[in-house]
């Protein structure tokens, strides 16, 4: 039982990195989306980021 809430707290910890990765690579212009406006792209990864960030933040209130 243990070793499953180790790797589910694992695998969130790496979801969220990655959200955080990608949500700035997008606000940068690094990662574009063919055949999408840059602003789409740009809000699109300010979401991601946000919601990455909400999702800490309630995951440490709810601990």
């Amino acid at each position: 039982m243990k070793d499953n809430a180790l790797i589910s707290l694992l695998s969130w910890i790496v979801g969220i990195i990655v959200s955080l990765a990608v949500g700035s690579g997008m606000i940068n212009g690094v990662l574009a989306i063919p055949g999408i406006p840059a602003i789409i792209t740009v809000v699109a990864g300010w979401v991601v980021v946000v919601g990455a960030i909400i999702s800490l933040i309630l995951a440490i209130f709810n601990k």
